[in-house]
């Protein structure tokens, strides 16, 4: 189950591959209007390992009203989405949602620091054109695990210049999030897209410096996590089902599969409405979700079913949990708005 969605029938128009594993596709909707705002996003429903299911991928640039533009990166280990969109040809025909923005840039802020990390440049290619058309104030760091994967780079550097920098990690290239977050004025904002991983770090300097939680604004994906995926089982109360979650399958699927009924929306570890009560957790939970602080994931009393995972043993699980639903505001404590990055 999940809030109301718009839907429209579309056509993929082009298809562009940008490095070895990404690939960029404009997805024209039948209806037209395509337009949105830095930050959104859409859903794009795909047929993945024979069945219907839906992804949601970040929105490139800025609108020209014709055509979305996602940009998504080939997974061969995870769910299946990223592999099912690198199978489309142009001229086929997709069900995409109307965009929706989670992850809203403000531009009243007197400087900004944007950081991509690998795929995570999608949402920020707008933020920048944008603060860039108003004469904002701002710096992006853009990093990857190897030169080859820099997809956008080349517009990138002609727009930015000076105020871009690349960080690459195969050869040694990291960023210093304390001394990047020092140099960033006292009510300058900081707006990230990545891995989980570089998102942990950019909290935890970010707090360490003492910043307003209101100033580090985030999107992380879905996928990403601390341990590799693997098999692992949940068992429910009250029904007292035992269900066995693939690797390659997120533990709210499973669930639904299996005739349980968990509340959903993003699916996307944003909006904590599939959060649900973990009764016994026999091995460690890999939250992979931006929705609990850090306070309550170490309590591992809850966990977000749509993209979190156990590793080892059984977890078990109370399916009655509907969440806290958050205001907009009270999510910002968490460190960003939204209530998405690509599967």
């Amino acid at each position: 189950m999940r809030s109301d969605t718009t839907w429209t029938a579309a056509t993929v128009r082009a298809i562009r591959d940008m490095t070895p594993t990404i690939r960029l596709f404009e997805i024209a909707p039948d209806d037209g209007g395509a337009m949105w705002s830095p930050g959104s996003h859409v859903d794009i429903g795909l047929v993945v390992d024979g069945r219907a299911d839906m992804r949601s991928y970040s929105l490139v640039g800025e609108p020209d009203g014709a055509v979305y533009r996602i940009a998504v990166k080939r997974d061969d280990q995870g769910r299946g989405g990223s592999r099912a969109m690198h199978m489309l040809k142009p001229g086929a025909r997709v069900s995409v949602s109307s965009a929706r923005n989670h992850f809203e840039l403000e531009f009243d802020r007197p400087e900004y620091l944007l950081i991509a990390g690998g795929i995570g440049i999608t949402p920020m290619l707008g933020m920048a054109t944008a603060l860039m058309r108003r004469g904002a104030s701002l710096r992006f760091l853009y990093a990857a695990r190897s030169r080859q994967e820099l997809a956008f780079l080349p517009d990138l550097s002609a727009q930015l210049g000076e105020r871009l920098a690349v960080f690459v990690s195969g050869e040694g290239q990291r960023i210093d999030f304390a001394a990047e977050i020092a140099r960033l004025h006292a009510d300058g904002q900081l707006y990230l897209c990545g891995p989980m991983r570089l998102l942990d770090d950019a909290r935890r300097a970010w707090a360490d410096a003492g910043r307003k939680p209101s100033g580090l604004r985030y999107e992380t994906f879905g996928s990403s996590g601390r341990f590799a995926p693997q098999a692992f089982r949940v068992r429910t109360s009250p029904q007292g089902v035992e269900v066995v979650v693939p690797e390659n399958k997120t533990m709210l699927d499973a669930l639904v599969e299996a005739g349980i009924d968990v509340m959903w929306d993003c699916r996307r570890g944003e909006c904590g409405l599939c959060a649900l009560n973990v009764i016994e957790a026999a091995g460690e939970i890999d939250h992979r979700d931006v929705f609990f602080s850090e306070r309550e994931r170490r309590e591992n009393t809850k966990i977000c079913a749509c993209v979190s995972r156990a590793v080892g043993g059984v977890l078990v699980v109370d399916t009655a949990y509907r969440g806290r639903g958050k205001t907009q505001s009270q999510d910002v404590e968490k460190g960003h708005a939204r209530t998405p990055v690509p599967a």
